[in-house]
């Protein structure tokens, strides 16, 4: 994107955003449109975006692109044994577990498990996948494909996404914070993977949400965890992201999108019309701040946009602060002393790969990966990748045997080759 295009964009951001904040006061439906865009904006984890190849073709034939790309593929239809934990505050936790294949179970069972157990039929290792932001459970569906036999997983939702309650304390007006998300994994392990070494996996938030998870439960990590993998994600200072626009759109935008999305989450039913007569646009955003390549799958583009759109906009609103707030850097020292795996897009605008870097810089011995022509959504963007190399830290951990075959991209190999 050229500077002078993205002043173009960041000046239509602020604008819209502006505009959005004018109808709280009055005409609230004739600044729904609008506000779709802001609201659009914010899903995708950005300030701003246009695709203007979709203004080139008529709405109704978009419909019905959307309907078949709806079809196409099977991506988010994995499902696996399904449990509900709870939150300190009530919130109904929605995970699944994807168990280990009986038979290859003998063959798994490794030498450094047996040594921290000590028995001679340990527990298996558990992966422990935390998804990001207006996202579930399904964005991992490549991996999860992948691992399934293999290694026991769980998948679970975040609080007010995907299937797992709306948050209860966010009920009482109270702000949600990466410190509950922490509390929320707890919950989850506590309920799904009682005992046995853990991998945790985290994804943008879901990556924030290990860090808090360590942060307030060190004893659970220093005693239980084996690996982690950090995808897309960042230990602090999300405040100085510009998401690829110029400083003053962005400190236009920063000025006034907390109150607006604040004023949007209490009209959420009549901002939702608008989000929805704004679809073509909202499209356009998710893919340029999702992706960086220009030969994504179409099916699976539209699938990050089918995740993206169902999340409400009050519970958008309602996380959107927590972010800024973020800082779990010392926390990040309590897997220093095992396998890690910190990966991230080149080009990802939403978590720019300086952050993912830094988390490396306070990890010495991580294993940092950089994917070239990648955005946020690098799981999805290049799920051979990432699943390659996720199974090569399971391998480290003694998740996986060496040479155990993973479905869908190859084996534990580094030179494994999408399958």
């Amino acid at each position: 994107m050229s500077e002078s295009s993205a002043e173009v964009v960041a000046n239509a951001a602020t604008a819209a955003v502006a505009a959005s904040a004018a109808g709280a006061a009055g005409g609230w439906r004739r600044a729904t449109g609008i506000a779709g865009v802001a609201i659009g904006v914010v899903a995708a984890g950005a300030a701003a975006g246009v695709a203007l190849e979709r203004m080139t073709v008529g709405r109704g034939m978009r419909q019905k692109a959307r309907l078949a790309l709806d079809s196409a593929g099977p991506y988010g239809s994995l499902r696996g044994m399904p449990g509900k934990a709870f939150a300190d505050d009530g919130t109904e936790l929605y995970y699944e577990v994807d168990d280990l294949d009986p038979e290859a179970a003998p063959a798994a069972i490794g030498p450094r498990r047996r040594r921290l157990f000590g028995r001679k039929a340990p527990a298996p290792v558990t992966v422990v996948f935390s998804h990001g932001y207006c996202l579930s459970q399904d964005s991992w569906h490549f991996q999860r494909a992948a691992l399934r036999g293999v290694v026991r997983t769980v998948h679970w939702d975040q609080r007010s996404h995907g299937r797992s309650g709306r948050g209860v304390a966010q009920g009482r007006d109270e702000p949600v914070t990466i410190e509950q998300l922490g509390r929320d994994l707890k919950a989850v392990i506590d309920a799904a993977a009682p005992e046995g070494p853990l991998v945790l996996v985290g994804h943008s938030m879901g990556g924030m949400t290990v860090m808090a998870l360590a942060d307030q439960y060190p004893e659970l990590v220093r005693e239980r965890v084996v690996g982690v993998a950090f995808v897309g994600t960042s230990s602090g200072r999300l405040g100085e992201v510009n998401y690829g626009l110029p400083v003053a759109g962005v400190n236009a935008v920063r000025r006034v999108l907390p109150g607006v999305l604040k004023v949007m989450g209490q009209r959420a039913e009549l901002v939702e019309k608008g989000r929805r007569a704004t679809a073509d646009l909202f499209a356009g955003v998710i893919k340029r701040y999702s992706f960086a390549s220009r030969d994504v799958d179409p099916a699976v583009a539209r699938f990050a946009e089918r995740m993206i759109e169902s999340t409400p906009i009050d519970v958008v609103a309602e996380y959107y602060p927590a972010f800024n707030d973020h800082d779990k850097t010392e926390a990040l020292g309590c897997f220093a002393d095992m396998p890690v795996l910190v990966l991230a897009g080149v080009q990802d605008l939403v978590t720019p790969s300086e952050h993912s870097e830094a988390i490396a810089d306070l990890l010495p011995e991580a294993e940092l990966v950089l994917v070239p022509d990648a955005g946020h959504l690098v799981m999805l963007e290049h799920p051979e990748v990432v699943t390659d190399r996720l199974a090569d830290l399971l391998t480290r951990t003694g998740a996986v045997p060496a040479g155990a075959t993973v479905k869908g991209y190859g084996s534990t190999s580094s030179t494994a080759q999408p399958g």
